[in-house]
């Protein structure tokens, strides 16, 4: 495994059958993680089509990590009625920084779903807005959003050390 793609679900706080299908991992409103139904690992050669589709152009070598919320979203005034709430965030950054020690994953190869769309503009990734808000820190501008993170990832980081 050589990245982590951090999404929202566009949903409730709680996870479907389809987001347990398309993510490793979810953390949902209330902080805890539910493990999808597929491992990471599967993730390592998605050509046999037993692995988490989470990333358009971008499944290979890649953890899937999703927030349960933001249905509806809309706006930065308008993120619909669910929220990523600040317990549900910090799950997230915790959990990556974990899966960050056990797969020796840089935390430059973090990234948002948008952030890999911009990134690789040919790939259906392209145009996603997952995650270009945070609900706790409204101060946090789009494309700062990914920097925001990882310094989160990285804070976490040293207190597993």
């Amino acid at each position: 495994m050589n990245k982590i793609i951090i999404h929202w679900t566009a949903g409730s706080y709680t996870p479907n059958a389809t987001d347990l299908e398309h993510y490793h991992f979810l953390i949902d409103g209330e902080g805890k993680k539910h493990n999808g139904k597929y491992k990471p690992e599967d993730n390592e050669n998605c050509h046999d089509g037993a692995y988490a589709a989470h990333t358009g152009g971008g499944n290979t070598g890649a953890i899937g990590v999703s927030m349960c919320a933001m249905a509806g979203f809309k706006s930065a005034s308008d993120c619909g009625r669910y929220p990523i709430t600040p317990v549900q965030l910090e799950a997230c950054f915790k959990l990556c920084a974990e899966l960050c020690r056990k797969y020796n994953i840089p935390v430059e190869n973090v990234w948002t779903h948008y952030e890999f769309g911009i990134n690789h503009p040919d790939t259906t990734s392209h145009g996603k807005i997952d995650i270009i808000y945070l609900p706790p820190y409204p101060q946090v501008k789009r494309n700062e959003v990914g920097g925001f993170i990882r310094n989160k990832i990285r804070w976490y980081l040293n207190k597993l050390d």
